[in-house]
């Protein structure tokens, strides 16, 4: 069955118009799904002007429907899959506000950080929004929410909410990868795991700072051989002075 609204027995008069080209000002006649059009007079490509991309922002089945996306929306389906992963993470912890508050102040970090070692911010926040996705399942099936129980739990959750919201099997591999084993780099570790991996380290260095203080030599010396990346230990040593 056709979304109604790609149906054309329920276009409405003005479902067919036309727009002046950008290049040569000739009019250029679109049907309302249309995502681009060539002019015949000069050959320019151009965007339909009063198509609302909506769910095509996100929908797996986005080309099925209207079509590949224009290449400047590609970068707002990426953003949009970011807000959304955020937005599956808040209803999965629901009102346990402490893990909310974790993941979304880990994501502030994680971003930062990927800025500016230059990591895929894709795959960077979705692995941070979703990193301690399966603690829940790990307490109730171990009776433990320990690092190496709920990074094996969160898998299987961290998948199913990624691909309901239609990433690309490769981005939900790596965000996988990454979660599989955030507590534990490797030889091998990406740079994005790296990125993540120091994000987590600064936000629960924050929280055992407020119950039990490293003195500042001991929390110098810990952030020079914990962390990952160059950027990862310049904002450790920003918000902890």
């Amino acid at each position: 069955m056709k979304c109604p609204g790609q149906d054309i027995r329920y276009w409405k008069p003005g479902a067919v118009f036309d727009v002046k080209c950008p290049k040569c000002g000739k009019d250029v006649e679109f049907f309302k799904d249309d995502t681009t059009r060539k002019c015949r007079n000069c050959g320019h490509k151009f965007i339909n002007p009063k198509l609302d991309f909506g769910c095509a922002a996100y929908c797996q089945y986005a080309a099925q429907c209207v079509g590949d996306l224009p290449e400047e929306y590609k970068a707002q389906r990426e953003d949009t899959l970011k807000e959304r992963i955020a937005v599956e993470m808040k209803k999965y912890f629901k009102k346990d506000f402490k893990r909310i508050g974790h993941a979304m102040q880990l994501a502030r970090y994680a971003e930062k950080i990927g800025k500016n070692e230059g990591g895929d911010l894709a795959v960077i926040l979705a692995a941070a929004y979703l990193h301690d996705i399966g603690i829940h399942e790990a307490a109730r099936a171990k009776a433990s929410a320990a690092a190496e129980n709920h990074e094996k739990t969160g898998l299987s959750v961290a998948r199913s909410i990624m691909t309901e919201l239609g990433a690309k099997k490769e981005l939900i591999d790596e965000v996988c990868n990454i979660i599989g084993r955030h507590h534990h780099p490797g030889p091998d570790s990406s740079l994005n795991f790296k990125i993540v991996h120091d994000a987590d380290l600064i936000v629960n260095l924050e929280e055992k700072q407020k119950e039990n203080p490293m003195n500042d030599e001991d929390l110098a010396e810990f952030i020079g051989k914990t962390f990952l990346t160059e950027s990862g230990r310049k904002e450790a040593g920003d918000v902890f002075g």
